[in-house]
């Protein structure tokens, strides 16, 4: 009776203690692949909101005031930075949000867009996914450190992972002759990809979206891929298909699928997550600058 007495108060107690009715931390993240990787590093110890959700636009969000909502309730807020969220300061002012914001692409060796402005698409690149992964950790670490343990075992997982894809993507690149290395995406979002594995990518849409593209620009392109003899153009999760469509009519050059860029797809997708995503895209442009 006395061991059963002990073992009841034992119970009530732990009930009682603060850490047992801790609420999570609360996170918000700015886009679908920054909420990915958090929630790989995260696990269930988190209640993540993620802003732009997946096939989403984050050049051209506006955002809602539920978004500003879940900031003002929010412990910690992670963003790409390098200018990809330009509405993400504008929100966080409104909000009233005074806590602590990570950038995810703090420490990468950045790229230069045409206009001299940084290439915001760092994470186009896996070894930059891995300085994404221990920015995350650590900021969660920070502002979690009961659970600081768990975030550090799950992004050691995550890292080796990502370290696997990239050794995986290489030795499929390594196989396409140098000079079948060309593609045509929408828009410029694959320079830290180009950079890395040695494919060459050519948009006919800026840095974000909402460029415009003179006939002028048009036909120039459609001389170069004639010339260069460019195997497939590919369309984009987030962009209009218009584009490259009037592309492939003009040159008769096959589509070769969508990429994801910039938005992960839905959970009924090929790109869930952030290394779906990449594995998708590596195996559709294997597929397009193989063909003879």
């Amino acid at each position: 009776m006395r061991l059963h007495f002990r073992f009841l108060l034992a119970a009530l107690l732990f009930t009682l203690s603060p850490a047992a009715h801790a609420a999570p931390l609360k996170v918000v993240a700015s886009f679908s692949i920054l909420g990915d990787m958090t929630r790989e590093i995260a696990g269930k110890d988190i209640a993540l909101t993620t802003l732009v959700g997946p096939d989403s636009d984050a050049h051209v969000y506006e955002p809602s005031p539920a978004d500003a909502k879940a900031i003002a309730g929010a412990r910690l807020v992670i963003i790409n930075g390098l200018g990809f969220e330009g509405w993400m300061v504008r929100l966080i002012s409104s909000s009233g949000y005074g806590g602590p914001v990570i950038v995810a692409s703090k420490g990468i060796a950045t790229l230069e867009t045409s206009g001299s402005q940084p290439d915001p698409h760092a994470w186009q690149d896996l070894a930059n996914g891995k300085i994404y992964a221990a920015n995350i950790r650590d900021a969660l670490v920070q502002a979690d450190p009961a659970h600081a343990a768990e975030y550090r075992s799950r992004a050691a997982q995550y890292i080796r992972r990502i370290d696997a894809l990239d050794a995986w993507a290489r030795q499929q690149i390594a196989n396409i002759p140098a000079p079948q290395r060309l593609i045509i995406s929408s828009h410029d979002a694959f320079q830290y990809f180009a950079r890395a594995y040695g494919i060459t990518f050519i948009a006919p849409l800026g840095i974000d979206t909402e460029s415009d593209v003179s006939a002028a620009a048009m036909g120039d392109l459609v001389d170069q891929i004639r010339s260069r003899h460019i195997r497939a153009i590919f369309l984009e999760n987030i962009t209009d298909p218009r584009l490259i469509r009037q592309l492939q009519s003009d040159t008769r050059v096959a589509i070769g699928g969508t990429l994801y860029s910039d938005a992960l797809s839905d959970d009924a997708g090929p790109a869930p997550t952030y290394l779906a995503m990449f594995r998708h895209n590596v195996t559709a442009l294997m597929k397009a600058m193989a063909q003879p």
